[in-house]
């Protein structure tokens, strides 16, 4: 290992001093597989949103767990692996992590959490959420997240909650 030049040297050790490593280059280009072009993530079908710390959705998810207000034949899982995709798509048009907020909102959307949800809605997200929590489901509950129009997910959780008699408009159902 070199040393700088004030220290002294023993007999017949290297007299080389410190050199600093060359200088890296100005430039870099994005060649590897891997490696994004551009400055945003890349956008389509089938590649999701992106967002931070996305996985904090399954905790939060637990915690309204037991506020859930189900039919005969519907599930805790289904319901939660469905409304899941929503949130997070909401939270990423915010840039930023999944709230309880976000999962309140996409719970309310498909009456959820409301002991008095119209019959028709309960109707509509039966069989959409059927099985949602197995992996053979997973286009289907991709389609769950894309039908929400981003006006709606601009909302709060409580807006839409007092408009769930209006429930074909927040999801642009005719």
């Amino acid at each position: 290992m070199s040393a700088p030049e004030f220290v002294p040297r023993k007999a017949g050790r290297s007299g080389k001093a410190y050199e600093s490593p060359p200088r890296r280059p100005d430039s870099w280009l994005a060649v590897r597989p891997g490696d994004l072009e551009g400055r945003a993530q890349p956008g389509g079908p089938g590649l999701g949103v992106q967002g931070p710390d996305q996985g904090y959705a399954l905790t939060l998810a637990r915690r309204l767990r037991d506020q859930l207000v189900l039919t005969d034949g519907e599930s805790a899982d289904d319901a939660i692996a469905g409304i899941l995709g929503i949130a997070l798509r909401r939270a990423s048009l915010f840039g930023r992590a999944p709230v309880i907020d976000d999962l309140r909102l996409a719970l309310h959307l498909f009456g959820f959490l409301d002991a008095d949800a119209p019959n028709d809605l309960v109707d509509y997200r039966r069989p959409r959420f059927a099985e949602a929590d197995s992996s053979h489901h997973y286009a289907e509950v991709r389609e769950l997240a894309v039908q929400v129009p981003e006006a709606t997910l601009r909302m709060t959780a409580g807006e839409v909650a007092a408009r769930r008699a209006d429930w074909r408009a927040l999801l642009a159902l005719s």
